[in-house]
């Protein structure tokens, strides 16, 4: 039951900023605006999307409630609470408002975030790492994915 709670409360508030990053991008993934614009190559078809952050924020919801477990410190919360803003802000500052350059802002941001869990708990999570990795992989290709069209649009 130690463990059953947090993962209950974190799996509640990453699938929450998904449902609230959609709810905040709006129509914009299939928008004219977006599907105009010249995309990276290796830019993935949309049913990847859905697919790849519901993986990435079960892995996440794991990690989080392994690490919160083993250090409940403000500093975990503050790094996770930033993480959530940033995820949910980048969908409406890139797919709602169309600021491409703040979006890439936002989500540099994010994957520094992202990088920080990473390198800073290494050690304390040891093979419990391999949990964050899908976020932090997926978080690099959507940067590169922002700045493309940054350059190219």
């Amino acid at each position: 039951m130690k463990f059953l709670k947090p993962l209950f409360v974190f799996l509640i508030l990453n699938f929450g900023a998904l449902g609230l990053g959609i709810l905040f991008m709006g129509n914009g993934p299939t928008s004219d605006w977006y599907t105009s614009m010249s995309q990276a190559p290796w830019t993935p078809p949309n049913w990847v999307f859905g697919t790849a952050w519901t993986f990435i924020m079960l892995c996440f919801s794991f990690y989080m409630t392994f690490l919160y477990l083993k250090q409940p410190t403000n500093k975990v919360i503050t790094l996770f609470i930033i993480q959530f803003v940033l995820n949910i802000a980048w969908n409406f500052v890139f797919f709602n408002q169309h600021l491409i350059a703040f979006g890439l802002a936002t989500i540099i941001a994010l994957t520094f975030i992202i990088t920080v869990f990473l390198v800073t708990y290494f050690k304390l999570m040891k093979a419990y790492s391999f949990l964050i990795l899908p976020y932090f992989v997926w978080i690099c290709i959507a940067t590169s994915l922002n700045l493309y069209i940054l350059i190219h649009n």
